[in-house]
């Protein structure tokens, strides 16, 4: 009767890692969230500078996301890594729009996704284009380390703090 109750529970195990596993497959198929970030900036590639258009309009999944004019940045969310967007471009105030439809693959190591606009119009290769979000790291101030004593005396609970910390 052991030997019968080993087998089951092996089989059990053996049947939970295989789900396990079909899950992870899946979920690497499915693909990844990534923000996507739009510049329509200046790029500058090998001592070859290029413009910006007047305007660009961009669309992912048939919603506009970005009306960025020069110097200008947008956004969008994406799961996966085909990305798809059409980019409608004003070369020039009052000119007229040219559609751009635009497929690419998104690196699986970045989660925030910088794409130059410009620069990938020209036909630039992906690393002049193409670069990785670093936020700017927050600068801590003497006044962030300020210690708060309440009227007990006791020290570290800053304003505000308070009320969540009985929670």
């Amino acid at each position: 009767m052991k030997t019968k109750m080993t087998k089951r529970m092996l089989l059990f195990r053996c049947g939970t890692i295989l789900v396990l596993l079909l899950i992870a497959g899946l979920m690497f198929l499915i693909g990844r969230g990534h923000t996507v970030y739009f510049d329509n900036k200046k790029a500058e590639y090998n001592g070859q500078t290029i413009e910006t258009p007047y305007r660009i309009d961009v669309y992912v999944n048939d919603e506009r996301v970005g009306k960025l004019s020069s110097g200008d940045r947008g956004m969008a969310s994406w799961m996966g890594q085909n990305f798809k967007m059409r980019l409608e471009i004003t070369k020039e105030k009052g000119g007229k729009k040219q559609i751009a439809n635009v497929a690419l693959k998104l690196p699986y190591n970045m989660d925030g996704i910088i794409l130059n606009l410009p620069a990938m119009l020209a036909g630039l290769p992906e690393d002049a284009y193409l670069s990785e979000f670093i936020p700017a790291p927050v600068e801590v101030t003497e006044e962030d380390n300020e210690v708060v004593t309440d009227e007990f005396g006791l020290e570290g609970l800053e304003e505000g703090m308070e009320e969540s910390a009985g929670e």
